[in-house]
This record gives C-alpha cells, sequence and structure tokens, in this order.
C-alpha cells in the first residue's frame, strides 16, 4: 500500500514539473507572441459620462433651456453644537428658476437618524419649495454630517443637501470610578 501511495506521489510530481515548461521548445512562439503584443495598440479608455452626475469644464452638458432648476439659498446647515438625544430641524427653501414646473421624485437620507420631508406639489417657475431635514442625535457623538440627496425632475437631476455641527455626550455619566452608576 506504502508502495504503490509513494509511486502515485512521485508520478504526480514528475507530470506537474514537465508540463509546467511552457518555454520549452517554444521560444519562436514567444517571439511571435511578444512581438503581436508589442504591435497592438491599447484602446485608449472612453471616459463615461453619466448625465446623472453634475461636472464641470468642457465636457459637462448644458441643461435644457425648458429645464426646472432647483436653486437654494444655502445647501448646509450649521446646527453648532448640540447635547445628545436632542433633535435638530431645519428646513432648506428652494426656488425653481427654470421655465417649467419642478417635481421632486424623492428625498433620502444617509442613515435612519436623518429623515426628510419635501414638497410633494409640483413646483412652478419662480415658485418657492421646501426640504425640511429632521436629525435625531440618539446615539451619535462627535462631528457629524447627515446629508439629504434629492432626485428630482431638474439637470442634473440629484442635488445634495446637508448638515453639519457637534454633538456632546449627554451630561449622564456611564461609569465612574466606583464602577457603573446607577439610575433610578
Amino acid at each position: 500500500m506504502k508502495k504503490s501511495l509513494i509511486l502515485a506521489a512521485s508520478f504526480a510530481v514528475a507530470v506537474f514539473t514537465t508540463s509546467c515548461d511552457n518555454t520549452a521548445g517554444n521560444d519562436a512562439v514567444v517571439t511571435n507572441n511578444e512581438t503581436a503584443a508589442t504591435q497592438q495598440q491599447p484602446a485608449a479608455a472612453q471616459p463615461v459620462l453619466n448625465p446623472n452626475v453634475a461636472t464641470e469644464g468642457e465636457g459637462a452638458a448644458a441643461p435644457s433651456a425648458n429645464a426646472p432648476v432647483m436653486s437654494f439659498e444655502q445647501t448646509e446647515y450649521d446646527f453648532g453644537t448640540v447635547k445628545q438625544g436632542e433633535v435638530v430641524n431645519h428646513t432648506f427653501e428652494f426656488t425653481n428658476t427654470g421655465s417649467t414646473p419642478l417635481i421632486i421624485e424623492n428625498a433620502s437620507a444617509t442613515c435612519g437618524c436623518t429623515v426628510p420631508d419635501w414638497t410633494r406639489t409640483p413646483v412652478a417657475p419662480g415658485e418657492i419649495g421646501q426640504i425640511a431635514v429632521q436629525f435625531n442625535t440618539t446615539g451619535k457623538m462627535g462631528q457629524q454630517n447627515p446629508t439629504v440627496t434629492v432626485r428630482a425632475n431638474t439637470q442634473p437631476d440629484i442635488v445634495k443637501v446637508s448638515m453639519k455641527g457637534n454633538v456632546e455626550s449627554s451630561s449622564i455619566p456611564t461609569a465612574g470610578a466606583n464602577g457603573p452608576v446607577r439610575r433610578n
């Protein structure tokens, strides 16, 4: 039994070492492949243009003359420093500076602690719409930057508004020198 196992293992090693030598006797084939590889020019990578993302520069597409435009007075609100557990509310107002009605399809937040509410009816040209954002600081500490992504029938169709600020820990201690603190 041991002899057949040793014989099978040595046969497998012999087959493996001889089958991995691809260059033996094929020098002409290798040089032909290398020459063919050097003669082929790699195709230039074409950038992928995403119409949903705002771009700048020469490659940027101009928005349609009839497209609605969402113009914000501010897209970032600094709520300063608050205690953990407080709820921060802010309303972002925008004006439709385009020539057709603006319709917000959806507004979504980066986490469950942030809840957006927006104008559900079409906003006529020259009219004002709102995006109300509520940020719950429970369980949050340190610098926070909740963001709301708004999808509308504008060009580009994605706009982001955000809040920023610092959340301090609550005044209730969690542990002291004598161990955990008991709360009644």
